[in-house]
């Protein structure tokens, strides 16, 4: 930035005081805050703006992974989807690793980018599976959940040739894991440390192991320390990052020392609740049922903390009633269930299964309740963001017709970036993009807008020199203006620093009326001699390939109203994120001869831009890779705001236009093929005789779902470039 060009505001303008809020972990107490929330506004905590920060979209609930194991449940009834409770708690929300805390600068330490400040930090990072046994290779840890379910998946496959798997772990959670796995046809044996399973009561034990003999799964007492397991089940430690960042924790579990009000032990700004926290005066084991009971008190304590008011102090039950099932292994393949409380103990029996299944599902229940896709369904679309708020074709071609003059602007419609000159072969190019923030997250939107920007150079032949970034950032006070300030040029540092690229500059502006986070970005990039490519020509006989899917429009026009599965976003993200900067010395190594990058206008549209009067082509619309979810939507009714705009382009496929279609394709395929997006593919034009390949190359380069979707059949006029 230029000296003097941060945010200014009316002079002696004052703003009131406005905190920072960091949530840490997307733990059961903190999703039941998010909900309280939503459901009873005035109990956020005002004058405060919130970040959650969580390694994932979602958060299982805990006490239906074991049904999820057994194949009982499905991943997402399980799942508790983070991004949109965070949407519509006017949330911010940060995929990101946590890797520690610095208390005395107040800032949460995140892998791959900058740490977040914080007036008030909230910490439920949950807990891992404890594993300090050095002999042998290490198994696989039930905790954290994620990994080991990719794990379970893989396992899955080869229970017909290895049935066998021993766990490590004489627990409840151990013995319902056991129990949920030879549901699914494996024959699971508990390694056991001492003598007798860690149940609690006597008439506990009694029946689980009855139960387990009844199963077949067979108990290992006093298992030699070395003895080879898959899986580790053995009790929880907190994260290790807690106690190496100097906080106060419990020796044996790593677990955050707190006081009956939340707060961390000699640390009044840092709050701490679930399984990585424990009231040091009055301790309780890890357990969903007391994070279940400390979120009210940490809704209150937070806004009491922030509004600078005494907090009140909270003393957890006794006891906690433990439903373990068995998910479902008997003979007869119903679920029962035991049920623990104190020295008492019932079952198994289905109707304990029942209870349980229906105390979880209520649970879940509450949360879809504040998602109801048919009220969405139903509900006025919203304006779409990211490349598909640009202003559609028809105003953008009549306005710039009607300029007239010296000076007047003349795009070259062979070009995807501006031609600024030519010296000794290379082509110095510019180019200028930028839209409202698609995402909340001010670090992840910089980065997917400077790809976005970034790809009119990569379509162009060139490299990345350097750029130059506007960053609007809302009305807020300026600690806050700061920080969003700072995580977005981080996230365009983000794509320029591998490439070696420079950010020379730019401007920052402070949006009104309401307005949110936006950037745009004015991207430099050279093309060495011989590999500067237009939209056209396009050679008869060329072979286009697309590099990656599309449908970006679609999905996050159905993320707006939270009727996406966040799956589905996940995936597109992850695919946006990716830099195809790699892409441009594989084209050129394959000989391409034209190119352009998918954005706003779609696939038909920018592939419209590629073609001369008269030309033809053939595209193969059921080639044409779509992101995951993104046919499902359309097919549903769902579009971005751009799409009937776009839907003009759909008159090249008419039977006399110039995009000839060989085989019929559904009506969610024409609308794919008008879909904007943002951080869109690559389209280039090759020769037929190395299109395959290029194709090989560009998938071996990371872009697993590139395809070949047309050719072109007649030549282009010989006046045209």
């Amino acid at each position: 930035m230029r000296p003097g060009s941060g945010p200014s505001s009316p002079r002696g303008r004052q703003r009131p005081d406005q905190l920072l809020l960091v949530l840490a972990g997307g733990g059961h107490s903190h999703a039941l805050l998010l909900k309280r929330w939503i459901m009873r506004p005035r109990l956020r905590p005002a004058r405060t703006a919130v970040v959650l920060v969580n390694r994932t979209s979602t958060a299982l609930y805990s006490g239906m992974v074991p049904g999820l194991v057994a194949g009982l449940y499905d991943a997402p009834a399980c799942a508790i989807d983070l991004r949109e409770l965070c949407r519509r708690a006017g949330v911010t929300f940060v995929q990101a690793e946590i890797t520690g805390v610095d208390p005395e600068l107040a800032l949460l330490q995140l892998r791959g980018r900058p740490p977040l400040r914080f007036d008030r930090l909230s910490l439920d990072v949950g807990a891992q599976t404890r594993w300090a046994e050095a002999a042998g290779p290490a198994p696989q840890r039930v905790k954290p959940l994620e990994p080991f379910l990719a794990w379970l998946q893989q396992r899955l496959a080869t229970v017909e040739t290895e049935p066998d798997l021993a766990i490590r772990g004489g627990g409840a959670a151990a013995v319902e894991l056991a129990l949920a796995l030879r549901a699914r046809g494996l024959r699971p044996r508990l390694l056991l440390r001492a003598q007798g399973l860690h149940l609690g009561p006597a008439s506990a034990h009694r029946r689980v192991e009855r139960l387990l003999a009844q199963r077949g799964i067979a108990v290992e007492r006093s298992a030699a320390p070395g003895a080879a397991a898959e899986l580790a089940c053995t009790g929880s430690v907190a994260p290790p990052w807690l106690a190496a960042s100097g906080l106060p924790v419990e020796a044996a579990s790593g677990r955050l020392r707190c006081e009956p009000t939340l707060q961390v032990h000699g640390h009044p700004q840092l709050f701490a609740c679930g399984d990585c926290a424990v009231i040091a005066g009055d301790p309780r084991p890890p357990s969903g049922v007391w994070a279940v009971r400390a979120a009210p008190v940490l809704v209150e304590n937070l806004r009491r903390s922030l509004e600078g008011r005494p907090l009140r102090r909270w003393r957890p039950q006794a006891l906690a009633l433990q439903l373990l099932g068995d998910g479902g292994s008997g003979a007869d393949a119903r679920p029962r269930a035991l049920a623990f409380y104190g020295g008492f103990s019932l079952g198994p029996s289905r109707w304990i299964w029942r209870w349980k299944h229906h105390i979880d599902r209520r649970f879940m229940a509450g949360f879809a309740a504040l998602i109801d896709a048919d009220d969405a369904a139903r509900a006025e679309p919203m304006a779409c963001r990211g490349c598909a708020a640009k202003l559609s074709a028809q105003p953008l071609a009549a306005a710039l017709q009607r300029l007239q003059g010296p000076g007047a602007l003349a795009p070259s419609p062979q070009d995807a970036a501006a031609v600024l000159t030519r010296t000794d072969g290379t082509v110095l190019l510019q180019s200028v993009d930028g839209f409202p923030a698609l995402v909340a997250d001010p670090w992840l939107n910089g980065r997917l807008t400077t790809l976005h920007a970034c790809s009119d150079l990569w379509a162009s032949g060139a490299v990345l020199h350097s750029l130059q970034a506007v960053v609007t950032v809302p009305e807020a006070s300026a600690s806050i203006q700061e920080e969003w300030l700072l995580q977005s040029l981080a996230g365009v540092r983000s794509v320029l620093d591998p490439l070696g690229a420079s950010l020379l500059g730019g401007h920052s502006l402070e949006g009104r009326d309401g307005a949110g986070l936006a950037l745009s970005l004015s991207v430099n990039g050279m093309a060495p001699a011989g590999r500067h490519w237009g939209k056209g020509p396009l050679p008869e006989g060329a072979v286009l390939l697309l590099t990656r899917p599309i449908g970006s429009g679609v999905l996050f026009a159905a993320a707006q109203t939270g009727v996406a599965d966040p799956r589905w976003i996940d995936a597109a993200l992850e695919t946006m994120q990716s830099s195809q900067a790699p892409l441009v010395a594989v084209l050129a190594q394959h000989g391409c001869r034209a190119c352009t990058d998918i954005t706003g206008f779609g696939l038909l549209g920018h592939l419209g831009e590629m073609l001369a009067p008269g030309q033809r082509l053939q595209l193969d619309g059921g080639a044409v890779p779509a992101m995951a979810g993104a046919l499902e939507l359309l097919g549903r009714g769902w579009a971005s705001s751009l799409a009937p705009a776009n839907a003009e382009a759909l008159q090249l496929l008419a039977p006399q236009g110039p995009v000839a279609l060989p085989q019929p394709i559904s009506p969610e395929r024409h609308q794919l093929l008008i879909d904007p997006q943002t951080c869109g593919p690559l389209l280039a034009a090759l020769p037929p005789d190395r299109a395959e390949a290029a194709l090989a190359a560009v998938r071996a380069a990371g872009f697993p779902e590139a395809n070949l979707i047309g050719r072109v059949l007649s030549p282009a006029p010989a006046n045209r470039r």
